[in-house]
């Protein structure tokens, strides 16, 4: 069984049969650029796409228009999940309300584990809006907001790095779940490379919401490309040809 080193101590992985209700893992996109979107999406299995205030911004488009550019690109299925700006009770759960109202089904709110935070996330679990708690930095607060109803919890793997063993912090965050029979699912995010990625896919994560960037390394291998060449070259020696079949 793959384990994650801790600083501290040995963290083990999610065992198979712990991992209730959970095929296969979700595969999101964190990022606004439309056209980035639609190429991923033709590419792979995308399960739908997460932002947050910075992202749009850079994305150097009103916020409603960007949110709607995406919301407009992804099918029925595919999930939305847009973050809050205001910081207090009452304002993020006026936001919240009108994410939620966005589209009529697969539209999620992610709303940060601060105090306001945690919260809004219990009196959205009770007015039906769905949630991802985000800017989770410990097991404890992803704990926490997934106890006050959180349908997703986000915590940041590499930004979690500069503090304590990011990836061996959501595997913890995980086990807790686990252990306690909780419904929601880890979304991690914050990921510098594709190795980062690869390691909690071992370890059982639920869903990734991974950058553009980062995404091409997990299938761009030049390694690949190489052997592709080299097949191309033995049998255009071979046959004069580089298809299968001749004419």
């Amino acid at each position: 069984m793959k384990m994650v080193q801790n600083s501290h101590q040995d963290i083990q992985t999610v065992k198979p049969d712990q991992a209730k209700e959970k095929n296969i893992m979700e595969f999101m996109l964190d990022t606004a650029d439309t056209k980035a979107i639609k190429d991923l999406d033709t590419l792979l299995s995308i399960d739908g796409v997460t932002t947050n205030p910075t992202i749009i911004t850079k994305s150097g488009k009103d916020p409603e228009q960007a949110i709607a550019d995406i919301i407009s690109i992804l099918r029925p299925e595919q999930k939305m999940f847009v973050q809050v700006v205001s910081t207090d009770y009452d304002g993020i759960m006026a936001e919240a309300r009108k994410i939620s109202a966005l589209r009529p089904e697969n539209m999620y709110v992610k709303i940060p584990v601060t105090r306001a935070g945690l919260m809004a996330i219990k009196q959205c679990a009770k007015e039906g809006i769905h949630t991802l708690a985000t800017a989770i930095y410990s097991a404890a607060e992803g704990y926490l907001a997934a106890a006050n109803g959180a349908d997703y919890l986000a915590p940041y793997v590499n930004r979690i790095c500069n503090y304590t063993n990011g990836l061996a912090e959501v595997v913890r965050l995980l086990n807790m779940l686990s252990a306690n029979n909780m419904k929601a699912r880890v979304i991690a995010a914050s990921f510098k490379n594709a190795n980062q990625v690869n390691e909690l896919i071992e370890n059982g994560i639920q869903a990734v919401t991974v950058a553009p960037d980062v995404v091409t390394q997990m299938y761009n291998h030049p390694a690949t490309e190489l052997a592709v060449e080299e097949f191309t070259e033995n049998w255009d020696k071979a046959y004069g040809r580089k298809t299968l079949f001749g004419e």
